[in-house]
């Protein structure tokens, strides 16, 4: 890789599932809010570890919720 690219920061935990879960207002995909995503390239290491460590908790928020429509 070209060193130029190289960063020493917390990587994002975007996995490429952008879609926000209309009640939970979470991506579904990485569990951050808008804000967040919207900010974290701006965010520092504190702040960026500081989200990361809460989003384990947030995947619970939308289990049972992504299935859609009800069944009949």
């Amino acid at each position: 890789m070209d060193e130029v690219w190289k960063r020493n920061e917390i990587d994002s935990p975007c996995v490429k599932i952008c879609v926000v879960h209309p009640e939970a207002r979470l991506c579904i995909g990485c569990h951050r809010t808008m804000d967040e995503i919207a900010q974290w390239s701006k965010m520092n290491d504190e702040d960026r570890a500081r989200v990361k460590a809460e989003l384990p908790a947030r995947a619970s928020l939308l289990r049972g919720k992504r299935r859609g429509r009800k069944r009949d």
